[in-house]
């Protein structure tokens, strides 16, 4: 065999080991399934429409968005504390570059971080106390002009 046939061979071989780790990986983790719904995010542009994944429980909370490669660009994943807390995260074992939009118990965003580092142990911080937290892709926030003091509308929100 010539050695190009055989470095293809070895590079199919390490990429199919490297999915069957990862798969495994997540197996014996037991990834959680999330409930989904729709969330409402009004700005002094108009209203914006998402599919959300909710993630309610502790459990559901420690894993959010890890071990993703992608993720719409009209979803997201919706962290409900159920009260005003100070919230931190981080970006462990999460690929997928994100906007953090904190939001309190009336719906409002409170503050925002944006572009977070993937795979990151820097903790991301709401500014006070928050009741929830809004993930979305990398650089929504910027591109649909989101701010402080902009309004979700979600039933977890009076």
């Amino acid at each position: 065999m010539s050695s190009q046939k055989l470095e293809i061979s070895r590079r199919i071989f390490i990429s199919v080991l490297t999915f069957l780790g990862i798969s495994s990986f997540a197996f014996s983790q037991g990834l959680l399934t999330f409930e989904k719904s729709k969330l409402k995010i009004i700005t002094s542009r108009g209203e914006n429409i998402f599919d959300v994944e909710l993630a309610v429980t502790e459990r559901q909370q420690s894993q959010g968005l890890m071990f993703r490669r992608s993720m719409a660009a009209n979803a997201g994943m919706l962290f409900d504390y159920g009260t005003l807390k100070q919230i931190q995260m981080w970006m462990k074992n999460t690929y997928i570059p994100l906007d953090m939009i904190f939001i309190d118990s009336n719906g409002k965003v409170t503050n925002i971080v944006e572009r977070t580092i993937p795979e990151s142990l820097i903790i991301i911080s709401s500014r006070g106390r928050a009741r929830a937290v809004l993930e979305l892709n990398s650089g929504t926030a910027s591109r649909l002009g989101i701010k402080e003091g902009d309004r979700v509308v979600h039933s977890i929100f009076r």
